[in-house]
């Protein structure tokens, strides 16, 4: 730890971390804290998720993702002590600063990765308009080509008209089964 003094004001600062070991690092520096008695320095541990829809074997899946893969956020006062204590954290490679010295996250970022956080439910971006013309990319219809003539934002549905047996045909795709051509 560096030896000037460091303001004691209370901060969220960001750890690197291995990556795949973020939550188990978080599991770890909770305990940490709760037996080494530094819950009047060392505030909150979070590991920045969001939820995303994903598409897996033709079903929408809501999944969790980590925001910064390798990377905690730590609400703490830095002091000699609370610095040791997550800094030798295992699975911790160090703060994001310089040198040895932790830089504080701006309240501001905190607040939109908060925001980002607290989303509920995922929001469908559709990114094609009526009449658009689109390759499909998973699903039954894989590698037809179409086009859309119908949009559901609300359920993520898009109806395209692709060519078979001679003849328009209407199939209902979720969005993601689709990409602009």
């Amino acid at each position: 730890m560096p030896k000037q003094r460091l303001p004691q004001k209370r901060n969220w600062y960001v750890l690197h971390t291995y990556s795949g070991y973020e939550d188990a690092v978080a599991k770890n520096l909770k305990q940490r804290i709760e037996s080494l008695g530094m819950e009047d320095k060392i505030f909150n541990v979070i590991v920045p998720k969001e939820k995303k829809i994903k598409i897996k074997d033709g079903k929408r899946k809501v999944v969790e993702e980590k925001i910064y893969p390798g990377y905690v956020l730590v609400e703490m006062i830095v002091t000699d002590d609370s610095w040791y204590v997550v800094r030798n954290t295992p699975n911790v490679t160090g703060f994001v600063g310089a040198g040895t010295t932790p830089i504080p996250v701006s309240p501001e970022e905190i607040e939109n990765l908060k925001k980002r956080m607290g989303v509920k439910e995922p929001q469908y971006k559709i990114e094609v308009k009526i009449g658009d013309l689109v390759k499909i990319i998973d699903g039954p219809f894989k590698d037809f080509d179409g086009k859309v003539s119908e949009i559901d934002e609300e359920r993520g549905k898009v109806k395209v008209l692709i060519n078979m047996f001679g003849r328009d045909t209407p199939v209902e795709l979720d969005y993601l089964q689709i990409k602009k051509l």
